[in-house]
Order: structure tokens, then sequence, then C-alpha cells
């Protein structure tokens, strides 16, 4: 049995960014015979979102991932999930993939909850037997049942959350990604989610959390992934990684300050 599940190796992502203001054809042909400017005119147009990160995690295991914006968080959660594909390095995943990224970022508003149900669990690759066996599963844990033949378009986003989120932990998952999802919904929901997420870990899921609350990675993760301008900052047990990081956080504001 294999104990690693995800495995990334010199893994980089980058965007283009577009074409510089002024930019012409001329120039362009001008570039074709001179490397130097070309690679410097390229480099300028790419954002480097991921800069060669290396890391496993193990069955079973907890990462937190911390960072502030834009340190690359949520483009790694997506190449795990396979939404995106890297544009150098590789990363490898051993198990089947449940992502709670942008919920309910698949439903149709012009369908109803019902409707929802069984689209949003196809596009996660159940099928319609097994979901018509978990339905009513899926619907108690929501709280909708009132709101079951209503269009989603008229579901405010919390109700929205609270879907997806009965949608995607309708079974276990051998990897489950997290993004910021437990404070969806009111407060009673959002402490039958973290009830749920805990049945989850304890149930052996490997799970990759990112949130910007310090104490709910401290609460959750065994370890912790600190990112920053897309590279490993530093990679430990999850206290000591969220000390060191929250300390830097408020050196930061001091600095900015003074």
């Amino acid at each position: 049995m294999n104990d690693v599940m995800i495995r990334a190796e010199g893994l980089c992502m980058n965007y283009k960014t577009g074409v510089e203001k002024g930019y012409s054809l001329k120039q362009g042909f001008v570039d074709c015979f001179d490397r130097k400017k070309r690679a410097a005119r390229r480099s300028r147009s790419e954002f480097h979102a991921l800069r060669g990160l290396s890391f496993s995690v193990a069955r079973g295991e907890v990462l937190g991932l911390v960072g502030p914006n834009g340190a690359g968080k949520s483009t790694l959660l997506k190449l795990v999930a396979g939404v995106l594909k890297p544009s150098a390095g590789r990363i490898e995943i051993f198990g089947r993939v449940c992502p709670m990224i942008e919920l309910g970022a698949g439903f149709d508003p012009e369908l109803t909850a019902r409707e929802n149900i069984f689209l949003n669990a196809a596009v996660m690759g159940y099928s319609e037997p097994f979901i018509s066996r978990k339905f009513d599963e899926i619907v108690a844990f929501s709280g909708l049942e009132a709101f079951l033949d209503a269009p989603v378009r008229n579901f405010s986003s919390g109700m929205t959350a609270r879907l997806a989120f009965s949608i995607a932990t309708v079974v276990e998952p051998e990897i489950l990604i997290v993004d910021e999802i437990l404070s969806v919904g009111d407060l009673a929901f959002q402490e039958k989610s973290e009830r749920k997420m805990r049945s989850l870990i304890g149930g052996g899921t490997t799970v990759l959390f990112v949130s910007h609350s310090i104490d709910a990675i401290r609460s959750f993760c065994s370890r912790a992934l600190w990112l920053e301008r897309g590279e490993i900052r530093e990679d430990g047990e999850a206290d000591s990684v969220c000390d060191h990081y929250r300390r830097s956080a408020v050196c930061g504001k001091d600095d900015e300050s003074a």
C-alpha cells in the first residue's frame, strides 16, 4: 500500500499576463532576431504563481496551507484537484480527490436545488443511482428541505454553499481539498460542517486545508506549509509554523505603520 497520497516535485505554475502596451508587429519582428530581448519580454509577461515546490503528503495527514493573499495557495489546490496543469515539474495523486473549492460554482442557477443535486453530483463523478440512494441524506444535512423545488438563483450564498458542501461530503473521499469553507452558512451549519470535517479526518482521509484563520489551522492540522510568493518558506509542525507566520505578519504590519 502506498503511504504517500500526494507528491509534488519542482512544481511551477506560470500565468500569462498579456501583451505589453506599445507592443507592435514591428517590435515582434525585431525580437525574432534578439534572443535576450525576447526572453526578457516573455519573463515580464508572465506571473510566477508557484516556483519549484517539492513536498509530499502521507495517507491520513492533515496539511494546512498558510500565507498571504497571492502566495499561491489556491493555485496549488487547483493543481492537486486536476483543474490546472503545471507549467513545469510534476504532481502525482494517489487516490480519489474531493475538491471543496469555490462551493456552488458548478450549479446552474436556473435549475432547482433538487435538479442541481444530481447535476453537481454527476460533475463530481457520482452515478445517478448512487445519488438517488443518498438524496435524503444530502437534503437532511443541508437543512434545505423546504427549498428543494426553488431555483438556486433565489438562494443566498450561504444556502448555495450549504447545498454544495452536503453533496461534496456525501462519501468519504481518500483526499479532501478544503478552501475556506467552514465559515459558510449560519452558526449551526458551521458547527455541523466542523463535525463532518473531524469525522472525515478521523476516518483516515488525507486533507489539504486552506484558511486565513490560524486558529482553524492549529485545530485541524498536524502539519503546515507556509507559502510566500509562490515558494515554500517553512514546512513543519502546525503550531510552530503558525507561530512563525503570525509573528511575521504582525511584524510586517508594524513595519508598514512605522
